[in-house]
């Protein structure tokens, strides 16, 4: 009988310290930052760009068109989803939340991001999630989509 409560004592204690340990190792962990935890559930843009697609993106970098987005947004996710994962490589994109991967929260809050997506085209901010043919009209794009 002292046995085996002794054993189930020593058992909890066991479960105890190991559950401390490793609730150390995640809190302090330098591989565990806010940064690292965004970037892991930022979603991956997984379209195909096509030659009309990567020339838009292209324009919109020449011209200096900002694109200011959120890691968490669905909708910045879908902005980037029409253009593929070859275009967005094109595209100058600002982070704006603070957690997100390298983060331009300053540049947001002067400029007065309000909504995410919002794309800065010519000076102008236009706020939400636009069709490629919208983007091509604000920025004066003239080539094929």
């Amino acid at each position: 009988m002292k046995f085996r409560r002794l054993s189930s004592t020593l058992s909890s204690l066991g479960l105890a310290i190991a559950s401390l340990a490793s609730l150390s190792a995640l809190t302090f962990s330098p591989h565990m930052t806010e940064t690292a935890i965004a970037q892991e559930a930022a979603p991956t843009v997984t379209t195909t760009s096509s030659a009309n697609e990567i020339a838009l993106a292209k324009h919109l970098r020449k011209i200096g068109a900002k694109l200011y987005t959120a890691y968490w947004c669905p909708h910045c996710h879908h902005q980037k989803q029409r253009f593929g994962k070859e275009a967005v490589k094109h595209l100058e994109v600002v982070e704006c939340d603070q957690r997100g991967v390298d983060p331009q929260t300053q540049l947001c809050r002067d400029k007065k991001v309000r909504a995410y997506p919002t794309w800065e085209i010519n000076g102008k901010l236009y706020p939400g999630n636009h069709s490629l043919e919208s983007i091509a009209n604000f920025s004066k794009y003239r080539g094929n989509l």
